[in-house]
C-alpha cells in the first residue's frame, strides 16, 4: 500500500473511532489502533466503547483492502478488551479525595481539575469515560456514573463528542511535550551556570582535580542529554 493511500487509511479509521483515548484496545491511543487496523496487525473488534456498530464501521472501512465482510456479519467485542456498555462519567467523592493529583496525570483529556493537596473536580462535559483515573485513585474515591439512559457503544456517543474528545486529547499532548522541553531547557540553563562555576574552581591538590573533571563529566552528560531532547 502507498504512503498517501495508507495515511488515508489511517485518517478514515481514526475517524471512525470514538476517540476516549482509553487505551482498552491495547493500544496507547485511538490513532495508534487506526494504525494498527490499517495494516491488518489486528481486527476492528477491539474498541468497546465503538461496540458492535464501531466493528461495523471499521469493516466497512476496511473491506476494500482487508475483506471483513464475514466478521461483521457477526461482530463481537473479543474479551480481553472489556465489553460495549453504557456510557458513563467519573465522580470524585470530594469528601474523600486527598488531592493527590493522580486522576489528573491519568486523564488523557484533561476533564480533570484541581491542585495539590486540593479537592480534586471532574469537568462531566469532556469526561469520556475511560476509567483510566480509576486505577491511580490511592483511596478509590472515583465512582463511574452511567448518563446515557441505557444507551450503549455509539447510541451513547456522539461525532461531536469524538472530535471535542480529540481535541482535548491533542491539546494535552502537546501541553505535555511544551513541559518536558521547558523543564529540559531550565535544567540545560542550571547546568551551564553550574559549569562555569567549575570551570571557576582552582583545584590545589590532585584529588580536587579530579573532582572537579568529575563535576564536569557529570554536568556535561546533563547538557547533553537536554541537546537530544531538543
Amino acid at each position: 500500500m502507498k504512503i498517501k493511500q495508507a495515511n488515508a487509511l489511517i485518517d478514515r479509521l481514526e475517524d471512525i473511532l470514538p476517540q476516549t483515548q482509553c487505551t482498552k484496545c491495547g493500544y496507547p491511543d485511538c490513532r495508534a489502533y487506526a494504525q494498527a487496523l490499517a495494516t491488518g496487525e489486528v481486527r476492528p473488534n477491539r474498541c468497546p466503547p465503538g461496540g458492535v456498530e464501531g466493528i461495523r464501521r471499521l469493516s466497512a472501512a476496511l473491506e476494500p483492502i482487508f475483506p471483513q465482510d464475514a466478521f461483521a456479519q457477526n461482530p463481537v467485542i473479543v474479551p480481553e478488551c472489556g465489553e460495549e456498555r453504557t456510557r458513563a462519567i467519573a465522580f470524585i467523592d470530594p469528601k474523600q479525595c486527598i488531592g493527590c493529583t493522580l486522576c489528573i496525570q491519568a486523564c488523557p483529556v484533561d476533564a480533570i481539575v484541581g491542585a495539590s493537596k486540593q479537592m480534586h473536580v471532574v469537568l462531566d462535559q469532556w469526561c469520556t469515560g475511560c476509567d483510566l483515573c480509576l486505577p491511580p485513585c490511592p483511596v478509590d474515591c472515583i465512582t463511574m456514573i452511567e448518563v446515557s439512559n441505557h444507551q450503549t457503544g455509539w447510541d451513547a456517543w456522539s461525532a461531536e463528542l469524538a472530535d471535542e474528545a480529540r481535541s482535548r486529547y491533542h491539546s494535552r499532548s502537546l501541553r505535555l511535550d511544551r513541559e518536558i522541553r521547558d523543564n529540559e531547557e531550565r535544567l540545560a540553563k542550571k547546568a551551564a551556570a553550574k559549569l562555569t562555576v567549575v570551570n571557576a574552581e582552582r583545584p590545589d591538590s590532585e584529588e580536587a582535580k579530579k573532582e572537579q573533571d568529575r563535576k564536569r563529566a557529570i554536568i556535561a552528560a546533563a547538557i547533553a542529554r537536554a541537546a537530544q531532547q531538543k
